[in-house]
């Protein structure tokens, strides 16, 4: 049955984005490293952009194929699933103690972002003067985390693993090839398993009658956030949970200035299908997730369910509606 093969394609997608993302991220972490920059650069810029990658193929691919509302759908989803879910599950493995960096300015340029993106979003369409807005608005951010790295002790990184920044200056010429062959394969898995994804998603969505936001908001959503949940996981039985929680926010703010940014910039970027209820449920989590982290300035595990059982019921009330 034609379906079947949708669901297939789906599939098959979501792991080429998994080890796509996984690959382009180990890569490119360790030849930066490699080449003398700072791993608390790269843990600020490559290994955010790298974990939200599957994102911006996935939304760009989808706006050029005429699937606005699949595109934004995707990046408030995975942002709802940044937050509630990798956060949630991380912090229910192990309460996450959360840096005063994260509150006093990663926070703060979450919201900031997401309530600049309501604004451009209030008529429906991100032209591409918006999207061009969001974009130098990512470059803006990360140069501004190069000037606070200068400022840091370049040894120290609170988002790389040591062991992996340790291989890196170890390695020699035949690392360094391995992690350019890492760098291309990524990068070429992700293009094919966002086509592949994109294309079983849309053909699910017509022939179910399901909106194409409501399968970004979900099916895409979750699969594009598997890098992010995957390493949440990891970190959190490592006790890592500065990792968690950089990787996640770090991710959301990529989200909404770089992926769609980019794809506003490629082609006006139209959201129909989602609703204000959704962007009110991404506002929402973001604000919440403020008063949590200083709290005692951790995500203990009761935090931590009470996100997942949000995320649940979110995703829950979706499929039903």
């Amino acid at each position: 049955m034609p379906e079947i093969l949708d669901i297939g394609w789906v599939v098959a997608g979501l792991v080429l984005l998994y080890f796509g993302a996984e690959w382009l991220v180990r890569g490119s972490s360790e030849l930066a490293i490699r080449f003398g920059i700072s791993p608390l650069v790269v843990g600020l810029t490559v290994v955010a952009f790298g974990t939200s990658a599957p994102e911006l193929v996935v939304s760009v691919k989808a706006n050029l194929d005429g699937s606005g509302g699949m595109a934004i759908g995707n990046v408030v989803g995975s942002n709802i699933c940044n937050i509630a879910l990798v956060l949630g599950v991380g912090a229910v493995i192990f309460p996450l103690g959360i840096q005063r960096q994260v509150v006093r300015r990663e926070m703060p340029v979450l919201l900031g972002s997401t309530l600049v993106f309501l604004l451009m979003i209030k008529d429906g369409v991100i032209g591409r003067l918006e999207g061009g807005a969001l974009f130098v608005g990512v470059l803006i951010y990360v140069l501004a985390s190069l000037v606070q790295a200068r400022k840091e002790d370049p040894n120290v990184s609170e988002d790389l693993d040591p062991e992996l920044i340790k291989a890196a200056k170890a390695g020699g010429l035949g690392r360094v090839s391995l992690n350019i062959f890492l760098i291309v394969i990524g990068a070429l898995l992700l293009v094919l398993g966002a086509d592949r994804m994109v294309v079983g998603g849309e053909s699910i969505a017509r022939f179910y009658g399901v909106p194409d936001a409501i399968i970004g908001l979900t099916l895409f959503a979750f699969g594009t956030s598997l890098p992010e949940l995957a390493t949440s996981v990891v970190a959190a039985m490592k006790k890592e949970g500065d990792i968690i929680v950089g990787n996640a926010v770090g991710s959301c703010i990529f989200n909404l200035l770089a992926v769609v940014g980019l794809a506003g910039v490629v082609s006006p970027l139209k959201g129909e299908g989602v609703t204000v209820i959704h962007l009110a449920v991404m506002l929402a989590l973001t604000v919440i997730l403020i008063p949590m982290m200083l709290h005692r300035m951790k995500l203990d595990r009761w935090e931590g369910a009470l996100l997942v059982t949000g995320y649940l019921g979110f995703t829950a009330w979706l499929i039903v509606a």
